[in-house]
């Protein structure tokens, strides 16, 4: 398993609308691997890999779709002191964004900073002010420099946490997992099939997607341009397999293999579909679990309401501690997850 690419994908900073360092590592990554590449105006990479061999007519469109951006914030106002404040893009849970260390992300180059909410300290602090939980737009940076950071940073620039990727005993963890693990995917499917020489008769086009953390924006005009037959939206999904939270609400369960995506906010897959990736992992003995989340969506959607429309499902991969810096995946979820994706491009 390639593990230090994943590590390479986790660790590049890439916020919503500022994936640019994501998709150059992709480009690297996957030279000689696809017929065509190219880079659309929402920032999308969409890549194609024609048939490898004939076929009587048009071939089968299949879009894998695979989001490079993560959560992170947008830099709203410099203070006279060198305080930076944020607007947040993507979805956070303010408890879990005290005393985080950050990456400050300008044109010039990456600072490090703290992450702490504006006011006292609980030294200070009232018995009910303690009892408030800061909403996000009320944290700032401190980057330690003092009135100099008016001359490094400005509005628009980006901040990211800064955490390393760790491997422990067979989970993964790491900030960005949610969607790097998508984007791994994308590349490590398509050197699987080239490896094996798999003579495919689909026409694969995997889109490493923009913005998909506020709303699935890259998604939408890559997914309007391919037109696909078959959208495969590749993400991660909730594994609340944790204490505290009750079996019914857990969506999957680490190491008992892919999410076979069937429904969350933001589409209803095609039935057939799902029946007929099940049977593919029956066949091939590749774990899986059936999935449907009660909130959220995925780039599996904007393929399903492209143009014309088209066939979707989401392979997704559970995590725990989603959107923090703890996120956790299992290897062998993982795994499932690239195995299920290689047998059914190889198959169509």
């Amino acid at each position: 398993m390639n593990t230090e690419l994943l590590r390479k994908l986790c660790e590049t900073p890439g916020a919503p609308g500022h994936e640019t360092r994501v998709r150059a590592l992709i480009e690297k990554e996957i030279e000689g691997l696809f017929d065509e590449v190219r880079t659309d105006p929402m920032g999308s990479l969409l890549c194609v890999r024609k048939p490898r061999k004939k076929v009587k007519g048009d071939p089968l469109k299949i879009m894998l779709l695979c989001h490079m951006d993560e959560i992170a914030f947008l830099v709203t106002h410099v203070t006279e002191k060198g305080f930076l404040h944020l607007d947040p893009v993507g979805g956070f849970d303010p408890r879990n964004l005290f005393s985080r260390r950050v990456l400050v992300c300008t044109e010039t180059g990456d600072y490090k900073g703290v992450m702490n909410p504006s006011g006292k300290p609980i030294h200070i602090q009232s018995a009910e002010e303690r009892k408030k939980v800061p909403e996000p737009g009320e944290f700032i940076v401190d980057m330690g420099l003092g009135e100099k950071a008016r001359d490094l940073v400005q509005v628009g620039d980006f901040v990211v946490m800064d955490e390393p990727f760790l491997e422990m005993g067979e989970k993964f963890v790491s900030k960005a997992l949610d969607n790097r693990v998508a984007c791994w995917l994308g590349i490590e499917a398509i050197r699987a099939l080239e490896e094996a020489g798999e003579k495919h008769a689909c026409e694969i086009h995997v889109a490493f997607t923009a913005q998909e953390e506020v709303g699935l924006r890259g998604a939408r005009t890559a997914a309007y341009a391919v037109k696909p037959d078959i959208g495969l939206g590749i993400d991660t999904t909730l594994s609340c397999d944790t204490p505290g939270i009750g079996e019914h609400e857990a969506v999957t369960k680490q190491g008992e293999g892919f999410g076979l995506h069937v429904k969350d906010s933001s589409f209803i897959a095609d039935q057939a579909l799902v029946r007929e990736v099940e049977q593919l992992a029956k066949k091939k003995a590749i774990p899986y679990q059936r999935t449907i989340l009660a909130r959220g969506g995925q780039d599996g959607a904007a393929a399903q309401q492209a143009a014309a429309g088209a066939r979707a499902v989401g392979i997704v991969v559970g995590t725990r501690y989603i959107h923090t810096v703890t996120e956790m995946i299992d290897r062998n979820d993982l795994q499932a997850a690239l195995d299920i994706i290689v047998a059914y491009l190889g198959e169509n």
